[in-house]
């Protein structure tokens, strides 16, 4: 297509400036996907009934640094020494991020 340059410039623009907003969308996303993993143990957006450590508003460091010790063994666990395996470090810091921007309780 044949666009003014002025037109065309602005389009550039705009696409250049939403650029961040949609891949954060695209990343924000992805984690909801992963973190849909610990939803049977640890409740729908890390909200835990009974017994289960909540992950909802959980900080992210503080969430990694566990995983870290799942995955290592440090940490006892029943299946997420397993789960967390499965995982890339940055696919894991998606998940702990995702979890940390959830409210604790609704």
């Amino acid at each position: 297509m044949n666009f003014h340059p002025n037109l065309r410039s602005a389009l550039i623009a705009l696409t250049l400036a939403c650029a961040p907003h949609l891949a954060a969308a695209q990343d924000a996303n992805i984690a909801r996907s992963l973190a849909a993993t610990c939803a049977n143990c640890h409740g729908t957006d890390g909200r835990a009934q009974g017994d289960m450590r909540p992950l909802a508003g959980m900080p992210a460091q503080t969430h990694l640094a566990m995983l870290a010790g799942f995955r290592d063994g440090t940490l006892p666990a029943t299946v997420k020494h397993q789960l967390v395996k499965g995982y890339s470090d940055e696919q894991l810091a998606l998940i702990a991020g995702y979890y940390a921007a959830q409210s604790p309780r609704r």
